[in-house]
């Protein structure tokens, strides 16, 4: 069974949410408990945002080209269902929020085929001017890209974990 996903395309043919290309567990990666050692998760998150960041016009060629970067300030990550070798997966990406110097990401890491979800990760993007190494505005052409997704994944409906803090569980009466 593989999961539906409400998508909206804005004008610039981003789906909402972002959906990646399949990728692949590496054997590398399985812990001695026989899954997806927690470091993983992030390197398959990493590799989201870079198709992202790819679409939206600040990959590799935006640093070469016009010397900005992003670097990650923030990051929460949720380990629900076990990842195993053999399992294709991909990472449905959305972008919450943004202003001038951030992007607000949430990211949810799916069985490619039968859609179950895995992880989730929300984060906190700086865009950084790369002569400087500080935190500086993005240039308007990419900040109207950058709010124009936002508008468009505000149309979807939010996936449930925006906004968890880390906390023990409250005590029922």
């Amino acid at each position: 069974m593989t999961l539906e996903v409400d998508r909206n395309v804005d004008a610039s043919g981003i789906a909402a949410p972002f959906v990646t290309t399949v990728m692949q567990i590496e054997p590398a990666w399985i812990d001695y408990n026989g899954h997806l050692n927690m470091a993983y998760y992030n390197v398959l998150f990493d590799r989201a945002i870079d198709q992202m960041w790819l679409e939206l016009g600040i990959g590799p060629d935006y640093l070469k080209t016009r010397g900005g970067s992003t670097f990650t300030a923030e990051c929460h990550v949720r380990y629900l269902r076990e990842v195993h070798l053999g399992d294709p997966v991909e990472v449905h990406v959305y972008l919450i929020a943004a202003d001038e110097k951030r992007i607000h990401t949430f990211e949810e890491l799916r069985h490619a085929e039968e859609g179950w979800l895995s992880a989730t990760s929300e984060n906190m993007s700086m865009h950084v001017d790369m002569s400087s190494r500080k935190v500086a505005p993005f240039p308007a052409d990419i900040r109207a890209r950058v709010d124009r997704i936002v508008d468009a994944h505000r149309a979807v409906p939010k996936p449930e974990g925006i906004g968890r803090s880390v906390a023990m569980p409250s005590k029922r009466s």
